[in-house]
């Protein structure tokens, strides 16, 4: 036998425990952004969407 006894009750936890984890991690890499990059994006989309009005020309045919 064993020299400690196991409690079979714990590490089915932790072995539930350490999935969740590895899925929670996998699923941050594949889906998650930090709230800098999302304010980075933003931001630059801006910037364009800014620049390409400012830029844009009146149409004649328009008025």
């Amino acid at each position: 036998m064993a020299d400690t006894p196991i409690n079979l009750s714990r590490y089915r936890k932790a072995k539930v425990r350490a999935e969740r984890k590895r899925q929670a991690d996998a699923n941050a890499v594949s889906h998650g952004r930090t709230r800098a990059e999302k304010t980075r994006d933003a931001a630059e989309t801006e910037k364009i969407t800014r620049l390409l009005d400012h830029a844009r020309r009146d149409d004649p045919t328009d008025a």
